[in-house]
């Protein structure tokens, strides 16, 4: 099969990898139906993370079933199925608490890699969600969202309390923020502050709920914020980035007692202890447990309620997963879906 492997930074090639088996009674392989690239997957492809050797790429997905192990019981052959990028067994400890994503038996999917033609997917069971029927092909965008970014921002939304009345401050304008806009909106803000610097993502933020637009970064985008919500701070702040300035920016723009949602992938980030103390404000995120939410997702999209699939401003064939990458590194695009 075809599929996508990082040599290096800026070195991304589509090459033949081995088709996937069943190694476990508990995989599943799948037939990709469509994918696409991350912006988590940017910071080797910056060479901020180190690569250790080639490495297949890709960790969101959504396809039809082909194969599957002896052991699983919940997806069958012809089955159109979402799943997260880590597999869980869905009933450890820890997964029952809603934290599929730190399950005592975890697998990054990432190291699978499912920019690619077909994919082995582990723990199919508890890693898996069916569709209700075939989708309709213009809805698979937004399941596919599902399957990382949408689940990120909401869970972000969640983190941060968002609930019925209150504002929040989105930091973070790529796919992730964005959703994490949509989010805040079906769990009822009133008030969505989005912080944005580029034209298109501040009216894709609008036109997903976004009701303010700030521009500036740092200690002057707190500011602004607090001069929105007279002299308050934000009661929820979603952090969708992954830096010190970010982050602090995030715990800043949080009103006493507030609540800071944070998903993006730390990168040199520490918080100062003192500062952190004086706050008042709460601490939640890290790796999005996904699984949780997708019922509820794809529900909400097959429904036609919720349309996240509008953050892929860029579709391209899986062999052409090089522009994609370079698309969005150079910020031309949000996400780029990749079709096999």
């Amino acid at each position: 099969m075809h599929g996508v492997v990082m040599y290096a930074p800026g070195d991304v090639r589509v090459e033949d990898r081995p088709d996937p088996r069943i190694e476990q009674p508990t995989d599943a392989i799948i037939r990709l139906a469509a994918t696409c690239v991350c912006g988590s997957d940017l910071w080797p492809y910056r060479g901020t993370d180190q690569l250790d050797g080639p490495a297949p790429m890709g960790h969101e997905y959504v396809g039809v079933v082909e194969e599957i192990g002896s052991q699983v019981k919940n997806v069958k052959p012809g089955d159109f199925v979402i799943g997260s990028f880590f597999a869980s067994d869905n009933t450890c400890e820890i997964c029952q608490a809603g934290y599929q994503s730190r399950c005592i038996h975890a697998e990054l999917i990432g190291a699978i890699g499912t920019q690619a033609e077909r994919a082995r997917i582990p723990l199919a069971d508890g890693t898996l969600v069916a569709t209700p029927a075939m989708p309709d092909p213009d809805l698979i965008p937004s399941l596919l969202a599902a399957s990382d970014v949408l689940g990120t921002g909401w869970f972000a939304a969640v983190a941060a309390a968002v609930k019925p009345g209150k504002t929040v401050a989105v930091v973070g304008d790529g796919a992730v923020g964005l959703l994490g806009v949509l989010a805040a909106k079906q769990l009822g803000a009133e008030r969505i502050i989005a912080m944005s610097r580029h034209e298109s993502r501040q009216q894709l933020a609008r036109t997903f709920g976004a009701t303010d637009i700030v521009t500036e970064r740092g200690d002057d985008g707190v500011a602004i914020i607090k001069e929105l919500t007279g002299g308050y701070g934000a009661h929820s702040v979603i952090e969708a980035v992954g830096t010190q300035e970010s982050m602090m920016q995030a715990i800043r723009a949080t009103r006493p007692g507030g609540h800071v949602g944070y998903v993006g992938v730390s990168h040199n980030v520490t918080l100062p202890g003192e500062e952190l103390f004086f706050s008042g404000v709460h601490l939640h995120g890290g790796p999005a447990p996904v699984r949780r939410y997708l019922p509820e997702l794809i529900d909400l999209i097959w429904q036609r309620q919720i349309e996240p699939g509008k953050v892929f401003d860029l579709r391209l064939p899986l062999a052409d997963a090089a522009d994609a990458y370079r698309a969005m590194d150079q910020r031309q695009a949000i996400k780029a879906l990749l079709q096999p």
